[in-house]
C-alpha cells in the first residue's frame, strides 16, 4: 500500500510517500513544499493546491494521512490558519478521489514510538531507525509527515 503522509503549513508543507509490503515499510520520497513568506493567504493556499495536486499524481496513494488540528488555548489563530492549509489538502484528495485518515498528534506519537508524549527528538530518533535512514528526517514538517504516514500504515495493517 502506498500513504502520502501530510503535514500542512502555510509556510511550509511536510509530505513523505511510504511503501508498505507485509510488515516492512519503505520511504519513497520525503520533503517540504515552502510558500514564499511575502504572499497573501489566498497565493499560499492557491501555491499549496498546486503542490498537491501534484503530489498526489506523482506518488498515486491509496491514501493521505494528516494530522488533526490542534490550538492551544493560547494561539486560536494558528490553528485557524492551519485549518486553511488543511483544508486545501483535503479538498485536492477529495478531488483526486483519494481517501484521507486524520490522526491526533498523540495518536501518531504512540503508534510511532509507543508514546503519545514523545518528543520530536524521539518520533525522529525512532523513524530513522524503523525505516534504516542514514540520517534523522529534518526539518520537523518532514518527520511528523512521516510519522502521519507510519501511522496510518500501522492503522491499516
Amino acid at each position: 500500500m502506498r500513504v502520502l503522509g501530510i503535514d500542512p503549513g502555510l509556510q511550509t508543507c511536510g509530505y513523505a510517500c511510504l511503501e508498505t509490503a507485509g510488515a516492512g515499510e519503505k520511504l519513497i520520497e520525503a520533503g517540504v513544499v515552502r510558500t514564499d513568506s511575502g504572499l497573501a493567504i489566498e497565493e499560499k493556499l492557491n501555491r499549496i493546491a498546486a503542490d498537491m495536486k501534484s503530489l498526489l499524481e506523482k506518488f498515486s496513494p491509496e491514501v493521505v494521512a494528516v494530522e488533526e488540528l490542534y490550538s492551544h488555548y493560547a494561539h486560536p489563530k494558528t490553528a485557524i490558519l492551519m485549518g486553511h492549509a488543511r483544508g486545501v489538502v483535503l479538498q485536492k484528495c477529495a478531488e483526486a478521489a483519494i481517501k484521507v485518515r486524520s490522526f491526533s498528534a498523540t495518536r501518531i506519537k504512540k503508534s510511532v514510538t509507543g508514546n503519545g508524549r514523545a518528543s520530536k527528538e524521539q518520533i525522529q530518533r525512532t523513524i530513522q531507525t524503523i525505516l534504516s535512514l542514514p540520517n534523522v528526517p529534518e526539518p520537523n514538517d518532514v518527520s511528523d509527515a512521516i510519522a502521519a504516514a507510519m501511522c496510518c500504515a500501522n492503522e491499516v495493517n
